[in-house]
């Protein structure tokens, strides 16, 4: 069976759209959807066989782990366990583009999502397509939509170039993305005692230590 595409308003994805990239993620299938970053290739983080599948079709090797994006803080925490500092930085960049690695919580613990079964990176993406298919779904397994690397693709043709009919809905923007497209999103670990960066993108480490320094001295907050 082919894929479907769908050209989407960046501002809301209408609900005929949605509805079919949802029934596609129920199925077990990989939807690919615009966030505020770059595109992203996504599918239940709880069915063992969907993420293999996106393994596969990224090409991405099994240890890496795949991040997980949900609709809201609350429903990221459910599946982290917060911390002071992972709070305090949820206030301040959530939502938008800071991924926070977390000790999982009992619900995340079975999920597959690479070789660290012990915890998970999180993130509350700031794209109204994304969240409307985020608040539909619940959370979702999402990597960057590209086969391990080559830069993320930021067209149409680039996106079925990648991933064909691997890719069961395509949820795309009219306008490709800029050439050099958008910063990833920073990835912190908190799961580890003090605050590490393990991916520098859109938040400098410098924004982090401002709003970290307002609750006590640097570091001391992630424990």
């Amino acid at each position: 069976m082919g894929s479907v595409v769908h050209v989407v308003d960046p501002e809301l994805a209408d609900p005929a759209s949605i509805a079919e990239a949802v029934a596609a993620i129920e199925a077990g299938g990989l939807v690919v959807l615009p966030t505020e970053t770059v595109y992203g290739i996504a599918c239940r983080p709880d069915d063992g066989a969907a993420t293999a599948r996106l393994f596969a079709a990224k090409r991405r090797p099994a240890r890496l782990s795949l991040p997980v994006l949900t609709s809201s803080v609350p429903e990221a925490f459910e599946l982290g366990i917060p911390t002071p500092g992972a709070a305090t930085l949820a206030e301040a960049f959530w939502p938008g583009p800071l991924t926070m690695v977390l000790a999982r919580t009992e619900r995340s613990a079975p999920w597959r999502l690479g070789t660290d079964p012990a915890t998970i990176g999180l993130r509350v993406p700031d794209h109204p397509v994304a969240r409307s298919l985020l608040r539909a779904t619940g959370p979702l397994a999402v990597t960057s939509a590209n086969a391990s690397g080559h830069p993320p693709a930021g067209s149409v043709d680039g996106l079925l170039d990648a991933f064909a009919d691997a890719v069961a809905v395509y949820l795309v923007l009219a306008e490709p993305l800029p050439p050099d497209g958008h910063p990833p999103s920073t990835v912190v670990d908190l799961a580890h005692g003090r605050l590490g960066v393990v991916r520098q993108g859109a938040i400098a480490p410098a924004d982090l230590d401002r709003i970290l320094l307002g609750t006590g001295p640097q570091g001391d907050s992630v424990h």
